[in-house]
């Protein structure tokens, strides 16, 4: 069993930066990939970024690339997501999420945290 629980969430301008941060509860944290996924109002949620147990390999949507850095320290059982150049389209509730294997579908995750919002003004 491993809890989620995301910050860092909130209100930024075009352009500017936030960073969240995703806190597991369990030992057994380094055994689980781990994903980013974002719903904004009217959409199904979509899969933003992904990053393997070990951390060596990492897997973006298009929307992400370039923009976005997943990464994750073992040691404090977390998972981050640096964004930068935001933009308004990225206004969404994001998620983190654990599987045992890097994926892009949220069907490939067993474990979900409570989400953070985050909306970019124009």
């Amino acid at each position: 069993q491993v809890q989620l629980v995301e910050s860092g969430g909130g209100l930024v301008q075009a352009g500017g930066s936030l960073r969240l941060s995703c806190a597991a509860s369990g030992r057994t944290f380094s055994s689980y990939a781990l994903g980013w996924f974002r719903q904004a109002p009217g959409k199904e949620r979509e899969f933003v970024a992904a990053v393997k147990r070990s951390g060596g390999s990492t897997y973006y949507a298009d929307s992400a690339k370039g923009r976005f850095t997943i990464s994750r320290d073992n040691a404090k059982n977390t998972v981050y997501l640096q964004m930068n150049s935001l933009k308004p389209e990225d206004t969404a509730v994001y998620y983190c999420a654990a599987g045992r294997a890097m994926g892009i579908t949220e069907y490939e995750y067993d474990y979900w945290g409570q989400g953070t919002q985050v909306t970019v003004s124009s």
